[in-house]
């Protein structure tokens, strides 16, 4: 199975601090990244997306991207990785104990970042957990948070029919808008946004596709067809976001941090 995001950030960046100076070309960082994970197998290698991509090397540009977006990595050059200060300082943070100076806030702040990415894979692993009849509660439920009114859950559902429904008022408009849970964890493919149209068409004025999973490119594209129902998608990642944004299902504490700057204080002087 291939990893998730989240899992192999930490790997990435301790294959590129192997490397003198911390850089590397991709060609030579793939093949030490993939020793990193015993489970990753032959097939999941070639997999590729409806694009004909590899699936896992989009997966760890899309690592890459979020990396260089921390500050944990870099691109010093045209086709070189690199690590970069912030990132050999997450992984000094990851590899020490505690000690009796107090934590480089920086240092805390990626720990954060990191934190916040597992809390997110975590999120999504209890989403998967649910029946297929919690997974349409949950969307209800959601969907109300967000202002959706009158929303019911059907009683039978059938594929490619509607798990619920209910209004959005928008303005001084009032829309009937239906919604469709797939508790997948394989990408759903454009039949199933079709067939899920096919059901709405004519009743009502919107749809919303949760999936646990990803849609493919094909389903994406499709969402939005001319003279057709507009057909919202959400997967997991949007999902939890959601949560995460109202609060829905989730507590925030927030985390205060404080940084030494005496030193300002003796810049100006009069």
């Amino acid at each position: 199975m291939i990893p998730k995001q989240s899992q192999i950030e930490l790997p990435l960046l301790q294959v590129l601090a192997r490397f003198p100076g911390g850089e590397a070309k991709p060609s030579d960082v793939y093949p030490l990244l993939e020793k990193r994970f015993p489970n990753l197998t032959k097939e999941d290698l070639v997999e590729q997306l409806e694009s004909g991509s590899s699936k896992w090397t989009n997966r760890v540009q899309w690592v890459r991207q979020s990396l260089i977006t921390k500050g944990e990595m870099s691109s010093p050059r045209r086709g070189v990785w690199a690590i970069t200060d912030q990132g050999r300082a997450r992984l000094a943070a990851n590899n020490s104990g505690a000690g009796t100076e107090p934590a480089n806030p920086l240092n805390l702040m990626a720990l954060q970042d990191e934190y916040l990415t597992q809390f997110k894979d975590n999120l999504l692993e209890r989403l998967i957990a649910l029946t297929p009849e919690q997974f349409e509660h949950f969307a209800k439920k959601l969907l109300e948070a967000y202002g959706f009114l009158n929303m019911k859950v059907t009683t039978v559902s059938h594929d490619g029919g509607i798990d619920g429904h209910g209004l959005l008022k928008v303005g001084l408009a009032t829309m009937n808008v239906a919604f469709q849970c797939k508790r997948w964890q394989t990408s759903v493919p454009r039949p199933e946004v079709d067939k899920f149209r096919g059901a709405i068409q004519g009743e009502f004025e919107q749809g919303l596709f949760f999936t646990t999973s990803e849609f493919t490119e094909g389903a994406k594209g499709a969402s939005v067809k001319r003279g057709a129902v507009p057909i919202i998608l959400l997967d997991g990642e949007s999902i939890v976001g959601l949560m995460i944004e109202k609060q829905f299902g989730v507590r925030r504490k927030p985390l205060e941090l404080y940084f030494d700057e005496v030193d300002r204080l003796f810049v100006d002087r009069d």
